[in-house]
């Protein structure tokens, strides 16, 4: 199976939830994706199931991440002490992917994958092209030397103005640190985890 690749509007709609940014098309229709507008049938009661394989479909478009890959995920997050619901969105949070983006080295986290996987970002100071790369706390990333001047990077480090506490940012060298795994307090997404933990315990 690829990766998504189709109308962001679509999914946001879907899900009633701007889950890849602000959406003038989930303000103007607020109601989920089809040909015959809201139905009454479909506004129907959800069984648990549908409403927590929601969840996880949701989850899964926002971090960009495919069935397996959740999957084990999940796997490793229920081996881990505390939480399994929040060391799962911790999960999702440290791939260096992720962390381009709330670095704000990329606008989307589609095109911070991007940017990984064409050579551009560092962990400290070695390329790493995998997306899904875990980070360690104190792991330092930055933008390769040469990739610095790139547009997209110096244009989305422009207009970025969202700080997270667990991340620590240079601008001057392009240099960013992850200084702890953020509690779920810290993490701005509209997920709803034990759901998903519900989903994968029947």
């Amino acid at each position: 199976m690829a990766r998504y690749t189709g109308p962001k509007s679509k999914i946001a709609r879907r899900f009633r939830d701007p889950i890849f940014g602000p959406d003038k098309a989930l303000d103007r229709r607020s109601y989920g994706p089809g040909q015959h507008g809201p139905s009454k049938r479909r506004g129907g009661k959800q069984s648990e199931y549908s409403i927590q394989l929601g969840e996880k479909q949701k989850a899964k478009y926002t971090y960009g991440i495919l069935e397996r890959q959740f999957s084990n995920l999940f796997e490793k997050a229920s081996r881990m002490k505390g939480i399994t619901g929040e060391n799962l969105l911790q999960l999702c949070e440290t791939r260096l992917d992720n962390t381009i983006y709330r670095m704000g080295v990329s606008p989307t986290r589609r095109g911070a994958r991007q940017l990984v996987s064409h050579k551009h970002i560092t962990v400290n100071g070695e390329v790493v092209n995998i997306p899904s790369y875990t980070l360690k706390i104190g792991d330092v990333v930055g933008v390769r030397e040469k990739s610095k001047s790139l547009e997209a990077i110096t244009s989305s480090l422009a207009s970025n103005n969202k700080k997270y506490d667990w991340l620590d940012w240079n601008s001057s060298d392009m240099t960013g640190k992850l200084l702890s795994v953020p509690s779920r307090d810290m993490i701005p997404e509209n997920i709803k985890e034990q759901l998903i933990v519900e989903l994968y315990s029947k």
